[in-house]
């Protein structure tokens, strides 16, 4: 029988044990944090009818994604969390409680050329609170707040949540008379932190803005200062543009609420190089970078859009929203060695058995699992020996050793893996 080579497609991540145990709990304390705010679970199809995951894609996100037939249906994997959410309330729109507060953590599926670290099946972590018809702009500030939480919880260093507000720049760019160039010229003043600013002038010339004026909006977005200082100096500029005023408005409040839930000054920051690249972004948007490694770019992502589900309903349903790409995340912490997999098992029990009576040996190893206590039984025919020489390789900290002594008298020994210590105790 020919043999088939066991290999892994590129741009598809697969972890040994112990890193797939340090990727479950960093999941897992996102997910807490998660729903210690009161945000509600919700599970999307990984697969979905094309028409539906479509209807918002186009250009380079069109490309991406995979799409296929089976039978007479035409079938997309999931780019993003977003487009079936927007699906999701448009369908159950009449069951919800709104404003509607959902996470979902789960995999996507992007068919782009694979680099290092980039996938094409990645997790994301996301939040969401859609409003019917309105969503208070408190909203915006509790998702900072969630932020910090999750990345304090995570200790991966100090972190800065750079926040911005797209009426701002918009209003600025509606002042200048560029308002039909303000998608370009977003997309090319988010990239400022990526290739600097002589880089981003060039670019804002080549798409024929005037000089002064590029030397406006540079000046701009390269006010200096603290919180405070930066909110005075865009009131200063005495802009008569309904769209800038709005937007400054709503920063104003996005502080303020920031503050009266307890974010420390020094994790928060005004940015107006903040734009985020994606165009339905509309109010404020977020930006989240560990302060020593910048590099890494943006480790949690977001901010406000006008109307979620557009493509699928009539009812406007504006929200707010984050998300932090897990599995890319993950990958970069590993490369400047931030986290590190140490644990080899889950377990902290090891039942070693000297005896055929399993009847008992599950008895044992059930009363410790009524206790809470995450325990395997070794079940083959080894000698006592290669059994602790298991334990060990796995790091399991505790073995209950279990001969027909034990079983006569009611008993288990119980041996401490570091310290070699061990007693017997009734059962």
């Amino acid at each position: 029988m020919n043999k088939v080579e066991p290999r892994t497609l590129p741009g598809f991540m697969e972890l040994l044990p112990q890193e797939q145990i340090l990727f479950n709990q960093i999941k897992d304390k996102i997910q807490n944090t998660y729903e210690k705010f009161g945000f509600l679970p919700l599970n999307t199809p990984i697969i979905e009818d094309s028409k539906v995951i479509l209807a918002k894609a186009g250009g380079e996100t069109e490309k991406q994604i995979y799409r296929f037939s089976k039978g007479e249906n035409d079938l997309s994997l999931r780019f993003d969390l977003t487009v079936p959410l927007a699906k999701y309330v448009a369908k159950n729109y009449g069951s919800l409680a709104f404003p509607f507060r959902r996470y979902q953590i789960g995999k996507v599926f992007r068919g782009e050329k694979p680099q290092k670290g980039r996938y094409r099946e990645l997790y994301q972590c996301d939040i969401d609170i859609i409003g019917d018809g309105e969503l208070s702009i408190i909203n915006d500030a509790e998702l900072p707040i969630v932020i910090y939480e999750t990345f304090k919880e995570l200790r991966f260093g100090e972190f800065t949540i750079y926040i911005n507000n797209r009426k701002i720049l918009n209003g600025l760019f509606e002042q200048l008379e560029l308002s039909n160039m303000a998608p370009d010229i977003l997309r090319i003043i988010d990239k400022i932190e990526k290739i600097g600013k002589e880089k981003v002038i060039k670019e804002l010339t080549d798409l024929g803005i005037e000089k002064e004026k590029v030397s406006n909006i540079i000046n701009f977005i390269e006010i200096e200062g603290t919180n405070d200082e930066k909110l005075k100096k865009l009131k200063e500029l005495n802009f008569k543009n309904e769209v800038f005023a709005k937007g400054l408005e709503e920063l104003e409040e996005v502080v303020k609420y920031i503050r009266i839930f307890g974010m420390p000054e020094n994790n928060f920051k005004i940015e107006l190089t903040i734009a985020r690249g994606l165009d339905y972004y509309t109010g404020t948007v977020y930006e989240t970078f560990l302060d020593e490694y910048k590099s890494l770019g943006s480790i949690c992502s977001g901010g406000r859009y006008e109307n979620l589900a557009e493509y699928y309903t009539d009812k406007k349903l504006p929200g707010v929203g984050i998300s932090i790409g897990l599995t890319r995340l993950f990958y970069q912490l590993n490369e400047v060695n931030l986290i590190k997999s140490e644990k080899k098992s889950i377990a902290d029990i090891l039942v070693v058995s000297m005896t055929e009576d399993f009847k008992y040996v599950s008895k044992v190893a059930n009363k410790f699992r009524q206790e809470g206590k995450k325990v395997q039984i070794y079940f083959e025919n080894k000698k006592i020996k290669n059994q602790f020489k298991y334990a060990d390789k796995l790091q399991i900290p505790y073995t209950v050793v279990i001969g027909d002594d034990e079983v006569k008298s009611n008993t288990y020994t119980i041996k401490n893996m570091e310290t070699g210590e061990q007693e017997t105790k009734s059962i």
